[in-house]
């Protein structure tokens, strides 16, 4: 008994090892993405807002920038966010799983690191690592944040997806949305416009949908990439958005969901609340 014994404890102190050492490595994986996203920012010709320069705007576009910022201010150098919610991984799945993130954005660049713990049974977790650097898309999923069980960068569709979603997300560091930081908006009705944005090569275009006050209420593109049971493909995706709160004389959404169209019902896959933001302002 007492042989056994000593040999499970053997066991269990190697697995417990050999998680440390796991964690440990995708740990470093994660700092010199950051690393890589930090210094690759730019420093904008021009680093405030000026309320003056809007007249080219759409109107629902004026009345959205004019609702959530303030004239004068420093552009987002860096956002270092916090959210949980739930997610599921396909639009077939009808499980859904609770997250906690961290994302870290740099506008000037443009591009994020999205560092998620997904809940899985028996007190387990996945670790997904999603991010869009100097132009490359990646997505990586490891369990208990050590050991990867799936890993992709640089694919063309995985880079249009990422840029789709940084452009998506932008109303949680709204200064990126400004035509100095890269945004072209064409006009569609008083009440939407369409946001377009180049980065390295690729080029993405969202349809952004405003309320009364000036709120951003939702996205959508007729084609995002995502990958599905065939592989990547383009398929309609839309998302919401809700609960504006002031942060940092900044006002933006704590709430946000996002799905993908199949059979022409929208399949929501993602909804989370924003916990808390920090900004770092251009200088």
């Amino acid at each position: 008994m007492g042989k056994w014994l000593l040999i499970v404890s053997g066991v269990i102190a190697i697995a417990i090892i050999a998680v440390l050492i796991g964690q440990a490595r995708e740990s470093t994986k994660v700092n010199e993405l950051a690393e890589t996203l930090i210094q690759s920012a730019s420093q904008p010709e021009i680093n405030i807002v000026d309320f003056d320069s809007f007249s080219e705007l759409p109107l629902p576009v004026i009345r959205y920038f004019k609702h959530v910022l303030v004239d004068g201010q420093k552009l987002i150098k860096t956002a270092r966010m916090r959210q949980s919610g739930m997610l599921r991984t396909s639009v077939t799945n009808e499980g859904w799983s609770a997250f906690t993130a961290q994302q870290l954005v740099v506008p000037s660049t443009p591009g994020f690191i999205w560092n998620a713990k997904v809940e899985t049974p028996f007190a387990t977790h996945v670790r997904v690592l999603d991010s869009y650097t100097t132009g490359i898309g990646s997505g990586r999923v490891s369990l208990l944040s050590a050991f990867p069980i799936a890993s992709e960068a640089g694919v063309p569709e995985l880079n249009s997806g990422a840029l789709h979603r940084y452009l998506a997300e932008a109303v949680w560091f709204p200064t990126a949305l400004l035509p100095q930081s890269g945004v072209i908006w064409s006009p569609i009705n008083d009440h939407s416009a369409m946001a377009t944005i180049t980065d390295r090569g690729t080029t993405v275009s969202l349809e952004f949908r405003f309320n009364e006050v000036g709120e951003v209420i939702g996205i959508y593109s007729p084609g995002r990439f995502g990958i599905f049971t065939s592989g990547y493909k383009q398929v309609p995706w839309e998302g919401h958005f809700r609960d504006y709160q002031v942060r940092a004389g900044m006002r933006v959404p704590l709430y946000g969901e996002v799905g993908w169209y199949v059979d022409g019902v929208l399949q929501i896959v993602w909804k989370g609340d924003l916990m808390d933001v920090l900004y770092e302002l251009e200088q």
